[in-house]
């Protein structure tokens, strides 16, 4: 949803984090596919959005072959919150499930803790 897209985007702005909006999970495979490898850091993946979910759209950028498909870190941010949702996003291969409302600290820390391994395999600095 737009509204939580612009929150999302505020909060990491006041981290000095620029970020970049995928209105589905097509939009975002498609970002990252053409994308300069190492290009972002780590990417916020809701699982429910139009065209392509989140779920589908991890497992794609997963299987893509390129060695920062593989590293970069991926976190599904979403309102769905029950075990199974959480097994379903790391089945898809993300490497968190945060659920919303998510605490601005929170999703910082996680973003620092997951982007260091990253950086260890080939990505960028993290923020």
């Amino acid at each position: 949803m737009e509204d939580n897209a612009e929150i999302v985007a505020d909060l990491l702005e006041l981290e000095e984090v620029e970020s970049e909006h995928a209105e589905n999970g097509l939009v975002a495979l498609e970002m990252f596919e053409q994308s300069p490898e190492g290009h972002y850091d780590a990417i916020l993946m809701d699982l429910r959005m139009p065209v392509m979910d989140g779920l589908e759209a991890t497992r794609r950028i997963r299987a893509l072959d390129r060695p920062d498909a593989q590293a970069v870190p991926i976190i599904a941010l979403t309102a769905n919150a029950f075990d199974t949702d959480v097994q379903q996003s790391l089945d898809a291969g993300m490497n968190m499930h945060m659920a919303k409302p998510t605490d601005a600290e929170n999703l910082y820390s996680a973003l620092r803790r997951l982007m260091r391994p990253a950086k260890a395999q080939g990505g960028v600095d993290p923020v």
